[in-house]
């Protein structure tokens, strides 16, 4: 072998060594660098991650706050309800207790027994005797103006109505006899205008004629009668009758 030839082949040798040498640090270098990335890749991936941890953390308490406001509107209408309830609760007792006594202010009107005119002034009195009468005065007056408003002392029936005492004379002008549901009988005569018939039903208190002066008066007065029979003669003191029964005269 020659020396050229030796020394072309040491050449090659050489050049082979030093590519190796450029290729392993290369690789160390590529090494190196994807180390180095994989790295930083990783560091921003738990970067990422960390808003959404927060985000999670907020919508936690989000959810919690509406739950409560919730909670909190619900107990508020609870309440409301049960307010609303007991209003309604306490209105129909007050209802019932207004119809209650309703009820019971119509029953002691249907019981009751009221004065037949009012404003006036007490006249001559039941059992007097005197020239004004054939026998002894068998009513109460009461001094009213002529057009006062007479009025039915207590709920019945009209059986007599009109002149000539309604029947039972001249004597009485127009007037009206009321029979009553214990078989009493109360009488009102001397008026000016009769406001009911026979047969009509009265309640208490009902306005069923106007005062006035006719018949046999000496003036504008209300000629009042307790009877235990529709028919004069039968009469009974009527202030005593009418105190009995919780209305003074």
């Amino acid at each position: 072998m020659s020396k050229h030839t030796t020394f072309r082949n040491s050449s090659k040798t050489l050049l082979r060594a030093r590519t190796a040498v450029v290729v392993a640090v290369g690789l160390g270098a590529s090494v190196a660098l994807g180390t180095g990335a994989a790295l930083a890749a990783d560091t921003t991936s738990a970067q990422a991650q960390l808003p959404a941890f927060a985000s999670v953390a907020a919508l936690d308490d989000a959810l919690n706050a509406q739950a409560e406001t919730q909670l909190k509107v619900a107990a508020k209408e609870k309440a409301k309800a049960q307010q609303d309830a007991a209003k309604r609760a306490a209105d129909a007792r007050k209802k019932a207790e207004a119809s209650r006594k309703q009820a019971e202010a119509a029953r002691k009107s249907i019981d009751a027994w009221v004065a037949p005119v009012a404003g006036y002034q007490v006249g001559q009195p039941f059992g007097k005797a005197g020239s004004m009468w054939a026998n002894k005065h068998s009513g109460q007056d009461l001094v009213v103006g002529t057009g006062t408003s007479v009025m039915a002392v207590h709920g019945g029936t009209v059986v007599k109505a009109g002149p000539n005492g309604g029947g039972d004379g001249p004597a009485y002008g127009n007037a009206i006899v009321i029979k009553h549901d214990n078989n009493t009988y109360s009488q009102y005569a001397h008026l000016s205008q009769v406001k009911v018939s026979v047969g009509q039903t009265v309640t208490t208190g009902q306005q069923i004629g106007l005062s006035g002066s006719t018949g046999n008066s000496s003036g504008p007065h209300l000629h009042f009668e307790i009877r235990t029979t529709p028919n004069y003669g039968t009469a009974v003191e009527p202030v005593a009758f009418l105190k009995a029964h919780g209305e003074n005269l």
